[in-house]
């Protein structure tokens, strides 16, 4: 079982000193979440009732790939993925050349967590078309990969068309791209595509087995097993060694974790802000990532 560290809604100046921690505690990766700009968006927040974002203006969202690139200088060890990059707000050679950047720099320790995005407010402003956004990702990705090989590739599609061109550097080993997303486009998306998902939100237990049936369901359709995708779902219970051994044999190779959201009494007595989301880590290393 991989422990990935949800860092979303930190300071940007938290990151380095989380990614310093989670490198020497045993965290497998930090996670960068995406966003361009707070407005009062005209586009509904689908995973509230109230529609609106669980997040104020002047929350931080750096951009991802300065914050991985400055994280991975300050590390040995551990990876980085976006949780999730809204790609296709982004043309295809922005995306290509930041990622590619970064995994060249990280040596090779950047995962790239696609999402089509909720948000048309940052479509429009980019002057992407949010009603393509999936088809254009579905058509985005093995471009990428293509492109991150290195050489001269040419790309003839319906929404990315391009002669012989190269870009450099690119990565010496593939860039790992996982899926964001439960509806059934996107575990559809990642059954085909994808080499591993990502749960968007917090599951039941019930909810993720349901998940899980459906996600074998959709890679039967493409030849796939479970074994073929690496899947990585926050689970709604208390945390605990032996959760994560029994779902890591169900197929859940890995979990998101904040510590910091679930800090004890005696944390929140000691510590505050960063010292505090630290000291929090330690606690879910010893008590947790150590028993595995």
């Amino acid at each position: 079982m991989e422990f990935w560290l949800g860092a979303s809604f930190v300071d940007a100046g938290e990151y380095v000193p989380l990614a310093k921690a989670a490198d020497r505690l045993g965290y497998d990766v930090v996670t960068v979440s995406d966003h361009l700009f707070y407005a009062d968006y005209e586009a509904p927040y689908p995973y509230s009732e109230t529609g609106a974002p669980p997040y104020a203006e002047g929350t931080h969202w750096p951009d991802a790939w300065v914050t991985i690139g400055a994280m991975a200088a300050a590390t040995d060890r551990v990876r980085f993925a976006t949780n999730v990059y809204v790609a296709p707000a982004r043309d295809l050679f922005t995306v290509a050349k930041a990622v590619s950047t970064a995994a060249v720099l990280s040596g090779d320790r950047a995962i790239l967590g696609v999402g089509v995005g909720w948000c048309e407010d940052e479509f429009r402003q980019t002057g992407q078309d949010f009603r393509t956004r999936g088809k254009r990702l579905d058509e985005m990705v093995p471009a990428l990969r293509e492109l991150w090989k290195g050489g001269r590739v040419e790309h003839h599609g319906r929404f990315y068309d391009h002669g012989p061109l190269s870009i450099a550097p690119v990565p010496s080993a593939p860039v790992p791209v996982f899926v964001g997303g439960d509806s059934d486009v996107a575990l559809r998306r990642a059954a085909r595509i994808g080499d591993g998902w990502i749960g968007n939100r917090v599951y039941k237990e019930d909810d993720l087995s349901d998940l899980l049936e459906r996600l074998k369901g959709h890679l039967a359709e493409h030849g796939r097993t479970l074994d073929d995708l690496q899947v990585v779902a926050p689970i709604a219970k208390r945390p605990s060694a032996g959760l994560y051994r029994k779902w890591r044999e169900r197929g859940v190779s890995g979990t998101l974790a904040a510590p910091w959201w679930m800090p004890t009494d005696e944390e929140e007595a000691r510590y505050s802000g960063t010292d505090l989301k630290i000291a929090s880590m330690e606690r879910f290393a010893d008590e947790v990532i150590a028993k595995m």
